[in-house]
């Protein structure tokens, strides 16, 4: 069993909805800390990083192509060194969000004493820069940020080397690329499965691919799910749906093989939108996820 400790980053300012710094509250409350707990897992909460509100930010950027840059950057260097902290102590961090910005921080502060790999779950790619992005939200701009691609103090994020190496990435369920952002992924060296790979292989076969790659070289790797990867009918909380998702079966058979693999470092769960969600269904999935992730086995 291992020890866990789970941060909350009530974030949305990376995000073009509000509602998702809403998400670790809900997936508090669907049950997280006390299920986890049922499986033996020693379990620490360490309450939330602190973020602003929007409204105390009335101008998102000085850049448009980089919105609430400055809060945000301060929200993931805060978080990095807490996650870092865990890992140092041997424990694994749980980071409920929240947009998927935070990743920036979360991933980099597991990487900062060590290389690891990482498998993002994810219907978009989230390979943006200031240079491609349609929109400016940050949280389509993490994983380029966490290779070292795009604004200097998101790339750098602890003032070093990019947080991890292209080759140890895992881009598992993306069906959602903007155009320019294709090309850089293309070029980039990262292992991409599309919908199109699972739907012809099966979730396993991807998985087992996506682990063998992001393991070959690393102490462990690192998963970030965001729950747009599932199909909307699915999780319909989501602040940016896209049809043809992954379904329910699917996810948990891909946190199982995680769970498995015996080398997750920490783990995400992103991009949960109560007030877009029903009956916190997506909550409640996200904890199902986390479950086995960690070992939660049908029989």
């Amino acid at each position: 069993m291992a020890d866990i400790t789970i941060i909350g980053v009530p974030l949305d300012l990376g995000a073009g909805r509000r509602g998702v710094d809403m998400g670790p509250s809900a997936i508090r409350y669907a049950g997280i800390n006390e299920r986890l707990a049922l499986l033996g897992h020693r379990v620490r909460d360490g309450g939330n990083v602190p973020v602003p509100l929007a409204e105390q930010h009335p101008t998102p950027a000085r850049d448009e192509r980089l919105r609430y840059l400055e809060p945000i950057l301060a929200v993931n260097y805060e978080l990095a060194a807490r996650v870092a902290t865990i890992a140092a102590e041997g424990a694994l961090p749980l980071v409920l969000g929240g947009d998927h910005s935070l990743a920036i921080g979360s991933v980099a502060g597991v990487a900062r004493k060590r290389r690891i790999g990482l498998i993002w779950v994810d219907a978009h790619a989230d390979f943006n820069t200031p240079e491609t992005t349609p929109s400016g939200n940050i949280h389509g701009m993490s994983l380029a940020a966490l290779v070292g691609l795009g604004h200097p103090a998101l790339a750098n994020l602890d003032g070093a080397d990019p947080a991890l190496r292209p080759e140890d990435i895992a881009l598992v369920g993306v069906r959602d690329i903007d155009p320019l952002e294709r090309e850089s992924l293309r070029a980039s060296g990262i292992h991409v499965f599309t919908m199109h790979d699972i739907d012809r292989r099966g979730m396993a076969a991807v998985m087992d691919e996506a682990i063998g790659r992001v393991s070959a070289a690393t102490d462990g790797f690192y998963v970030s799910f965001d729950m747009d990867a599932l199909d909307p009918n699915e999780a319909p909380g989501v602040g940016t749906p896209v049809l043809g998702g992954i379904s329910y079966r699917e996810a948990h058979l891909a946190m199982e093989l995680v769970a498995a693999s015996g080398h997750l470092v920490g783990l995400d769960l992103v991009e949960v939108n109560p007030i877009l969600d029903s009956h916190n269904t997506t909550a409640e999935r996200a904890v199902a996820f986390a479950l086995s992730a960690l070992g939660m086995r049908i029989l």
